[in-house]
C-alpha cells in the first residue's frame, strides 16, 4: 500500500458515513460513483447486487448458468478491489431476462427477497440508499424494476421492528436518512433533469494519481464476460439523483447526516487524535505514526457503539499493518487437497520498515516467538486440516429456478465467510496485532508471473461423466464413461451404487472401485430406454447413500481460479430423430456449447477458424453453423459473410444464430436485408404457432407442439425486424399480453442452397438436452428437397 493510500485511509478514520448502492446484477452498478463515494468522500460504500448474473450471456467462454454466476461474482470482487466499495448479494437467482417485476417476484419469492434486503440494510446500516433503476417500465429488465421496488420497501421495513423481528436477535432496526434514484441517460432513455440533485464526481485525486473516471473505467472493465470494457473519462462528470423517500436533500447526498465522530457521544478526543496523526504523518517514514495509532485503537475500543467500534478498529489495524510494511502469506504446493486430510502450508512474514520492534508471537498453526529483523523474511511451514469442502456456500444445496437455498446468517456474503485461513499474531513495540491470510495455491506462470488462487478442499471421491446429457436416438443404447478420482490416498476401495429407473435400463447397478494401482479409474455404464414411450430419467451415483460430486474448474486471467463441486448427474432423454446431416463446420462466436451438443446426435462437428476459411473448405460440409454473436465480436465478419453467401448460392446450408443489435461488424447478415431488434420472448413456455406445412417443420422430422415443451430460460432473444420479403417467417411467438412476433426464424432459398437466421435460444436448449430443439435444429440444417 502506498503512503498516498495510507493517507486516504487515515482521512477515512474521521468519516462515519455509509452508502448502499442497490441494483439487480453484476455490471448494473455505477463504478464512478462508488469510487468517488469510497475514496473521495471516504464513506463506507457497498453495492448490493441481488443476483450473481447467472442468466446473462458470456462473451469470453462457453459458461452459462451457475458457472457464469461464479465468474461474474469474481468480476464484481475484482471491480470492488479497484473502486474500494464492498460487495453484497442476496439469494436471488438470475433466471434470465424478465419483462415485468411481477414475473420476477414470482421466481424470486418477493417476501424472501425483501427479508434478505432488510437483513443486509440492518447489518450494513447505510445512511443513504441509492438505487440504479426506477420501479416501473423505465427500468427495462424486470429484475431492474424489482430491485427498485425492493429497495423502497426494504428502506421502510428495516426501520420497522414489526418487520422480520427474528433478525433483531442479531441486528437492530435501522432507518436510513433517505432513498435516492441515481438517474441516467442510457439505453435510449434519458431520466435525468435539471431539477434533480446534481453532484460533480469528476474530481482528480493527487493521492491516487487518478481521476474517479479513470478509476471507474478500470473497475467497470473487470466485467469482461459481459463485454463491458470502458473508456476512461477525465474532468467534470455530473451525476443526477431523483428523490424517492426520506428527507429530501437540496445540495448534497449526505445533507443533514452527521458523518464525523460527533455522531457518537464522548468521542471528541478521538477526532482530535486522528487529526494530529494526519497532521504529523511522514510520507517517507510512515512507521512513525504507529505508536499514536495504537493509542487511538485503545481509545476506539472504549466507545459504546459496537458497529463503529468494530469497523474503525479494523481500519486502524489495517493502517498499522501498512505503516509497518507487514506482509504475510500462506501458500500450498498443490491447488487441491482432500477433506479431513493434513497438508503442509508454507508461511511467510516480513516487517519492512525500520525503527520498530516486531516479533511474530505465533500463527494459528504453531507458536513462533521470533523477532523479525527489518526487511528479512521469516519462513516456516506447518500441517493444516480443513474439515469441509470449499463448495461456494450458495451451491451447497439444490436451488430453484428463482433462488438459492442459503442459510439466513450467510445472506450478503460474496464468497464463503469462513475459508481456510491462517492467523498471524505480532507484537509491535509491546502491542499485539493480528492479521489473517487466506490459504492459497501459488504458482509462477512463465507469461503471467506469480499467480495466487484459493486452495480447493475436495470430497474424498469424485466422479466425472463423459457427458451430462444422454440422448438415445430412436432407442439406441448409449455408453457413458465415468472417471472416478480418489483424493484421499489412504482409501483404496469404494462401492458405488447406481439407482435404477423403471423407464430406462441402466447397467450395471453397482461399481466396485479399487484404487490400489492408480488415483483414477474409468468405468462404463450402458443406458437404454426400456420402451418407445420412456420418459426422461436422471442418473446419480451414490457412495454411502450420498450423491457423488464432480470437480469443475474455471480459469481466466482476470479473476482467481474458481473450483466448485456440482453433483454428478446424467440426464437421459429418448430422442425420436431422422438425421441426414453427417458433418457440419462450426464458426464459433462469443461462446456456446452447440458444437459439442451436436456431437451427441452423431453429427461430426469441425470448429472452423475464420482466418483460414475458403470456398473449397466449406464445400466439405453438409451445413455451416455460425455461433452466437459472431457478427458482434469478429472484425472479419463482413468478409466471412460474403464467403458464406457464396457457399449458400452454390448449394450449401448456413444456419446463423442470434446477434445483438449493437456493434455489428457487417452491414448485412444474410443474402437479403433484415434488422435486429431488442425484442425477445422470455417465457420459456410461451405458446409457439408455426406453419406445420412449411418444410422446416415437416422434413425430415415432423414437428409438433410437443417439440416446444421443456425449453429452458427463454424462447429467443434479439429477434429480427424489417425483414425482407424474400424470407419465410413460418414461426410466431410472443410473451403474455404482447403481439405475435415472427422475427425468431428467417428462412430463404438462395441460389442452390438455404440460409437460416434464428434468434431461438438453441444455445441454451441443446446443452440442456431438450429433444424438440434437436429435432427442429436438424430440420433447419437439412437441405430442402
Amino acid at each position: 500500500m502506498s503512503t498516498g493510500e495510507i493517507m486516504i485511509k487515515l482521512e477515512k478514520l474521521n468519516t462515519l458515513g455509509s452508502v448502499l448502492y442497490f441494483a439487480a446484477h453484476p455490471d448494473d452498478e455505477n463504478t464512478r460513483l462508488i469510487a468517488w463515494l469510497a475514496q473521495e468522500r471516504k464513506y463506507r460504500t457497498g453495492y448490493l447486487s441481488l443476483t450473481r448474473g447467472d442468466g446473462g450471456q458470456n462473451l469470453i467462454g462457453t459458461e452459462q448458468g451457475i458457472d457464469l454466476g461464479l465468474i461474474r461474482t469474481q468480476e464484481l470482487l475484482a471491480a470492488r478491489s479497484i473502486d474500494k466499495g464492498e460487495q453484497f448479494f442476496s439469494s436471488a437467482y438470475d433466471f434470465g431476462f424478465s419483462k415485468t417485476h411481477q414475473e420476477t417476484f414470482d421466481f424470486w419469492d418477493k417476501e424472501t427477497a425483501l427479508r434478505e434486503a432488510v437483513w443486509i440494510i440492518r447489518k450494513f446500516r447505510p445512511d443513504i440508499i441509492i438505487t440504479r433503476f426506477p420501479p416501473d417500465k423505465r427500468g427495462g429488465h424486470g429484475h431492474h424494476q424489482a430491485s427498485a421496488i425492493l429497495a423502497h420497501e426494504a428502506y421502510l421495513a428495516a426501520a420497522d421492528p414489526t418487520q422480520f423481528p427474528k433478525q433483531l436477535a442479531t441486528v437492530s432496526v435501522w432507518k436510513a436518512k433517505r432513498l435516492l434514484w441515481n438517474t441516467a441517460n442510457f439505453g435510449g432513455m434519458n431520466n435525468t433533469s435539471e431539477d434533480q440533485l446534481k453532484v460533480d464526481i469528476g474530481a482528480y485525486s493527487p493521492l491516487l494519481g487518478d481521476s474517479y473516471g479513470e478509476i471507474a473505467a478500470r473497475s467497470r472493465s473487470q466485467h469482461k464476460s459481459q463485454g463491458f470494457g470502458a473508456a476512461t473519462t477525465r474532468g467534470t462528470s455530473i451525476e443526477y439523483f431523483d428523490f424517492v423517500a426520506g428527507d429530501k436533500p437540496q445540495k448534497d447526498l449526505m445533507e443533514g447526516i452527521e458523518t464525523s465522530w460527533s455522531r457518537i457521544p464522548n468521542t471528541a478526543d478521538i477526532q482530535v487524535q486522528i487529526n494530529n496523526i494526519i497532521k504529523g504523518f511522514d510520507y517517507l517514514n510512515p512507521e512513525k505514526s504507529i505508536p499514536a495509532l495504537f493509542v487511538l485503537r485503545e481509545q476506539v475500543l472504549t466507545i459504546d457503539e459496537p458497529y463503529w467500534k468494530t469497523l474503525k478498529t479494523q481500519e486502524i489495524e489495517d493502517i498499522i499493518t501498512a505503516c509497518a510494511g507487514i506482509w504475510v502469506d500462506a501458500t500450498t504446493a498443490s491447488s487441491q487437497y482432500s477433506i479431513n486430510k493434513s497438508f503442509d502450508v508454507s508461511l511467510e512474514a516480513i516487517a519492512r520498515r525500520p525503527g520498530i520492534k516486531v516479533k511474530l508471537i505465533k500463527t494459528s498453526l504453531a507458536e513462533v516467538n521470533q523477532a523479525l529483523a527489518t526487511n528479512n523474511t521469516w519462513n516456516s511451514s506447518a500441517p493444516y486440516t480443513w474439515h469441509r469442502n470449499t463448495q461456494p456456500y450458495w451451491l451447497e444445496k439444490a436451488h430453484s429456478l428463482g433462488k438459492f437455498d442459503v442459510e439466513p446468517k450467510d445472506i450478503g456474503f460474496p464468497t464463503n465467510p469462513t475459508p481456510p485461513i491462517v492467523t498471524f499474531t505480532f507484537d509491535i513495540d509491546g502491542k499485539l496485532l493480528q492479521r489473517s491470510q487466506a490459504i492459497q495455491y501459488k504458482v509462477v506462470d512463465p507469461v503471467r508471473g506469480e499467480i495466487h488462487s484459493p486452495v480447493a478442499i475436495t470430497p474424498v471421491l469424485t466422479a466425472e461423466a463423459s457427458s451430462s446429457i444422454v440422448l438415445s436416438t430412436n432407442g439406441e443404447e448409449k455408453v457413458v464413461n465415468i472417471t472416478f478420482t480418489r483424493h484421499d490416498k489412504d482409501s483404496n476401495n469404494f462401492k458405488v451404487d447406481i439407482p435404477q429407473s423403471d423407464e430406462w435400463n441402466i447397467v450395471p447397478q453397482h461399481l466396485n472401485l479399487d484404487f490400489a494401482e492408480s488415483n483414477t479409474i474409468t468405468k462404463q455404464i450402458r443406458v437404454k430406454p426400456s420402451s418407445a414411450n420412456s420418459a426422461h430419467t436422471t442418473i446419480k451415483l451414490l457412495w454411502n447413500n450420498v450423491a457423488l460430486k464432480s470437480i469443475k474448474t474455471i480459469d481466466y486471467d482476470h479473476i482467481p481460479r474458481i473450483t466448485w463441486f456440482p453433483t454428478t448427474v446424467i440426464n437421459c432423454e429418448r430422442l425420436a430423430l431422422v438425421n441426414p446431416v453427417k458433418s457440419i463446420g462450426y464458426i464459433a462466436g462469443a461462446g456456446d456449447l452447440v458444437s459439442k451438443s451436436l456431437n451427441e446426435i452423431g453429427i461430426a462437428t469441425t470448429n472452423l477458424n475464420g482466418q483460414t476459411l475458403s470456398a473449397p473448405l466449406l464445400q466439405q460440409y453438409d451445413a455451416i453453423v455460425v455461433g452466437v454473436r459472431y457478427f458482434n465480436i469478429n472484425p472479419q465478419a463482413a468478409a466471412i459473410q460474403k464467403l458464406l453467401m457464396e457457399y449458400v448460392a452454390q448449394g450449401g446450408v448456413v444456419l446463423m444464430q442470434y446477434n445483438v443489435n449493437t456493434k455489428l461488424m457487417a452491414e448485412q447478415l444474410g443474402p437479403y436485408p433484415f434488422a435486429i431488434s431488442r425484442d425477445r420472448v422470455t417465457e420459456e413456455d410461451a405458446i409457439v404457432q408455426f406453419e406445420a406445412k412449411d418444410i422446416a417443420f415437416s422434413y425430415p422430422n415432423k414437428i409438433t407442439a410437443i417439440d416446444f415443451d421443456g425449453w429452458v430460460q427463454e424462447r429467443g432473444l434479439y429477434f429480427a425486424d424489417d425483414i425482407d420479403r424474400n424470407y419465410r417467417t413460418p414461426l410466431s411467438i410472443h410473451d403474455r399480453d404482447e403481439q405475435p412476433n415472427k422475427g425468431s426464424l428467417l428462412i430463404t432459398n438462395y441460389g442452390k442452397g438455404k440460409f437460416v437466421y434464428t434468434s431461438l435460444a438453441f444455445f441454451r436448449q441443446l446443452p440442456a438436452g431438450v429433444p424438440g430443439a434437436y429435432r427442429l435444429f436438424v430440420n433447419l440444417l437439412t437441405k430442402e428437397k
